[in-house]
């Protein structure tokens, strides 16, 4: 090279030294690579992030689904397609540019497990040879109770012996498949759903027994209920009973002769008022006198012959506390036990008269107020025991009818009809406190629910006022109902159940006595002292159930369900009131055979148990 080119060479390198006006498009193209890697990588971190979060989300919402679907009961296809369908429901097939994604939903003991697995292929940073990802997530789901109060309202009234779909049966005929047969074993079934346990109940779809309820209270109690409710297991101290009580009954009187006259006549001290000379009464002898001959008098007398019988509205001395102490010693399951009360001067001769009482109790006056707490103070709201021996419906010497029961007092010195325990009495089974699983064994369980026999009329108001009570964190039970041993709080359910509309009738001995007699609910006079059904006194017992619903519904942490049963028996009226009557439409169930009222227990036993995440 000469030297002219050799200048002109480096002159131009001087230059291009100098002169940076391209320089920046190099550098992109340098960095091109690396800032690509970022992005990328960024773009492509985010979207497997969403993928997996999202997929997370569907997994869990599968899992509760799934759980939810199981209920109490085991894990079968049903369950797992409600699971598959809210996973797909939350994630669609090929979201994020997704591959084949496959949940699996299963199901050991009470927990539902599930496990998804997809591919999510990269977009940019496949240019750097990375592959499609795997992403994996689990979930688990179980079924926790909160502290669980269930107060079971019963109605074991004589038509629940008929099969769900007959109107009226024998109440002594109590066959296979009958209402009373159907509801034991839901009541069953729904145990083993809460305390996840086995009983003698068949059928009961209950999965693993892993006992969902560790760590928390879980009590149940009984109110079986038809015309009263017996009250002889609840331990009530004898200070809420009224020491006198008046009963339908009788009590030793005067004997007087017939009045005769004396041959007396004299005139009136003032007209049409006394005789100047009537002699006093004695002990033995009664004088009266009679007009006679316009302003004289004639004086008539009667002898005392010996005592005799006055029926009518007696006051008899009561001491219950004996009886209770009798009380004390039954336990469930045990039979039902009765104790005796003794009446003073109604037997033979006048004598005291011992009489049963198994433990159904009246009261003075209807209230809807669950929480009132008998006070000595306050007569009105003291218990009586009902005594169906010591009742005698007067002017009826055999079995009553509608035309020989008197409603006015009387004398007779024989025997009325007194068999009122075989006539228009029925108390049930005895009602049972909130007692706790290491109570309710199952076989303890199994035992008290299989003594529940059907008989007598329905009384709705009877029921709820002793289930309101028996549930109330306030009132006669406060003290046990308020909190969990270590204060937890308690969520408080009352089941209600019915196979019938409501059914009063004026010679039924009730908590609130003999209607056509004490008229303590309605000061109607009845017509006659009938079995058949008085509507007045039936729209009573519908009213009250009002009041009493909504007594139930006001209490803290309280759900009231209600479930009619039965194709026959309930008119649509009943169970508009009944719906009504339930904490709302969603806790109420129309249950019309067998599986419905199957199928409502184990519905409202997975509505109580709350669903957790376990992961």
């Amino acid at each position: 090279m000469n030297i002219k080119a050799a200048t002109q060479a480096l002159g131009l390198l001087i230059r291009l030294r100098r002169n940076v006006a391209g320089n920046t498009l190099a550098l992109a193209a340098a960095a091109m690579l690396p800032l690509l890697g970022m992005v990328g990588g960024a773009l492509d971190l985010s979207r497997l992030y969403m993928t997996k979060v999202r997929l997370q989300h569907a997994c869990d919402a599968g899992a509760l689904a799934g759980r939810k679907q199981m209920g109490g009961g085991s894990w079968d296809a049903t369950a797992q397609a409600s699971a598959t369908q809210y996973f797909w429901g939350n994630f669609l097939q090929g979201a994020y540019g997704t591959g084949t994604t496959t949940p699996a939903f299963t199901s050991s003991g009470s927990d539902v497990q599930g496990t998804v697995t997809t591919t999510v292929p990269m977009t940019v940073m496949q240019v750097f040879k990375f592959g499609p990802k795997t992403i994996t997530v689990t979930c688990q789901t179980a079924m926790q109770l909160p502290n669980t109060d269930v107060m079971f309202v019963l109605d074991v009234t004589g038509s629940m012996a008929c099969l769900p779909n007959e109107s009226s049966c024998s109440a002594t005929n109590i066959r296979s498949g009958s209402k009373i047969t159907v509801l034991k074993n839901a009541v069953k079934c729904f145990y083993e759903a809460l305390a996840q346990t086995k009983t003698d109940g068949t059928g009961c779809a209950t999965n693993g027994y892993q006992g969902i309820n560790s760590g928390s209270q879980l009590r149940f109690g009984f109110v079986p209920y038809s015309a009263n409710v017996d009250i002889s297991q609840l331990n009530l101290p004898a200070s809420y009973f009224a020491t006198n009580w008046s009963y339908q009954s009788r009590a030793k009187t005067p004997a007087w002769g017939a009045w005769s006259d004396t041959g007396t006549i004299g005139t009136w001290a003032v007209q049409g008022v006394s005789c100047k000379n009537q002699p006093a009464d004695t002990a033995t002898q009664q004088y009266q006198g009679v007009t006679a001959l316009f302003v004289l008098c004639k004086v008539q007398t009667r002898t005392l012959s010996g005592s005799t019988w006055l029926y009518g509205p007696t006051p008899l001395a009561i001491n219950v506390t004996s009886a209770l102490s009798s009380f004390a010693g039954y336990k469930v399951p045990n039979a039902p036990a009765s104790a005796i009360v003794t009446l003073a001067g109604i037997g033979i001769n006048y004598t005291d008269r011992p009489v049963l009482w198994d433990g159904c109790v009246e009261e003075l006056g209807a209230t809807a107020d669950i929480n009132q707490v008998p006070d000595p103070s306050k007569p009105l709201t003291l218990y009586g025991p009902v005594l169906p021996e010591a009742i005698y419906m007067r002017a009826a010497t055999t079995t009553p009818d509608n035309a020989s029961v008197s409603r006015d007092p009387s004398t007779y010195s024989n025997d009325y009809y007194n068999n009122m325990r075989g006539y228009r009495y029925f108390c049930p089974t005895p009602a049972e406190k909130l007692k706790d699983t290491s109570v309710w064994t199952p076989t303890v369980f199994d035992a008290y629910v299989n003594t529940l026999t059907p008989s007598g009329n329905t009384y709705h108001d009877i029921g709820m006022l002793w289930g309101g009570r028996l549930l109330s964190p306030e009132g006669m039970f406060a003290s046990e109902n308020a909190a969990t041993p270590n204060g937890g709080v308690i969520q408080r359910h009352l089941i209600f159940m019915t196979d019938g509309d409501a059914q009063a009738s004026p010679c039924d001995y009730t908590t609130y006595g003999v209607a056509w007699w004490d008229m303590r609910t309605n000061p109607k006079l009845l017509a006659s002292c009938t079995i058949n059904e008085d509507t007045d006194l039936t729209n009573d017992v519908n009213t009250r159930l009002a009041a009493l619903c909504n007594s139930v519904k006001n209490e803290p942490n309280t759900l009231l369900w209600v479930i009619s049963f039965g194709g026959q028996g309930i008119v649509q009226t009943t169970k508009d009131r009944l719906k009504t009557c339930a904490s709302d439409a969603d806790h109420y169930f129309d249950a019309t055979d067998a599986t419905a009222l199957g199928t409502a227990f184990q519905t409202i036993a997975a509505r109580i148990a709350q669903l957790r995440l376990e992961r």
